[in-house]
């Protein structure tokens, strides 16, 4: 039961149940990692809309270098998405069952990399920090594409400004009052509870994630995302194994038709 549970996190035949567990996972992630990562080099990276109006800020203010490393944490946001993208389409011509997966396990291994080799790189911070910054807008980049291309554009997780529009626009219908269901027969307002509901759990599972991932990276340094980093290997994994059992199946009855 928990290897099916597993694979059908990443596997290409969705449902609504399967995208709801892996966007609350991803939001977790995606918190604990944009809390860590301001921790580390005082900046947020999971969101661009806070770093577009820096760059208008600082094109008004005639601050080239700022605006400059914006453009550059904006195209890092932007590639990793274009990296999913591009894996998934690949894997789906193929069609294969680790689509989903290999961005997600090549998310885990930055992670990783981001882990380990974090608290060896202050020794040149000026290099360091904008090394960092970029790393993780590229890996929010990756995620939030894993996710929206998962649920076909109905789940983000590293970024919640629309996920609180969302919660608000449903708990206003929720609280609509209808004089009469005959009454507005054409007009009757009624919340999306499940709507609610998906959109409520991310939201509090990347708050979790942003409480645990600042107060472990506080304690434990960059190291603390290596659990994360593993989670998501395993997560991944399964699908990906599923292929390499094909291929060598493949191959050996290629030899055995020899």
């Amino acid at each position: 039961m928990p290897v099916q549970f597993l694979q059908a996190l990443t596997s290409p035949h969705r449902s609504m149940r399967s995208d709801f567990h892996l966007g609350v996972y991803m939001a977790f992630v995606a918190g604990a990692v944009n809390a860590g990562g301001f921790l580390a080099i005082a900046r947020y990276t999971s969101h661009m809309s806070g770093i577009i109006a820096g760059i208008g800020d600082d094109l008004a203010l005639s601050r080239l270098l700022p605006v400059l490393g914006g453009l550059s944490l904006l195209a890092a946001f932007l590639l990793g998405a274009m990296t999913t993208a591009m894996i998934v389409s690949w894997g789906r011509r193929r069609a294969i069952h680790s689509q989903f997966a290999l961005p997600l396990l090549f998310e885990a291994f930055l992670l990783l990399i981001f882990g380990f080799v974090g608290d060896h790189l202050s020794f040149y911070v000026p290099l360091t920090v904008p090394a960092i910054a970029l790393l993780l807008c590229f890996v929010m980049g990756l995620q939030n594409a894993i996710v929206t291309k998962v649920s076909r554009a109905e789940i983000r997780t590293t970024h919640m400004t629309g996920v609180i529009t969302d919660i608000g626009i449903e708990l206003g219908k929720l609280l609509y009052w209808n004089k009469s269901q005959e009454a507005n027969q054409h007009h009757f307002v009624e919340a999306n509870r499940d709507r609610l509901k998906t959109h409520a759990s991310i939201f509090l599972m990347f708050l979790l994630g942003g409480i645990i991932g600042a107060i472990s990276f506080k304690k434990f340094g960059f190291i603390s995302v290596v659990p994360l980093s593993l989670s998501l290997m395993v997560i991944a994994a399964l699908q990906v194994f599923r292929d390499i059992k094909n291929i060598y199946k493949r191959l050996i009855e290629g030899k055995e038709g020899c």
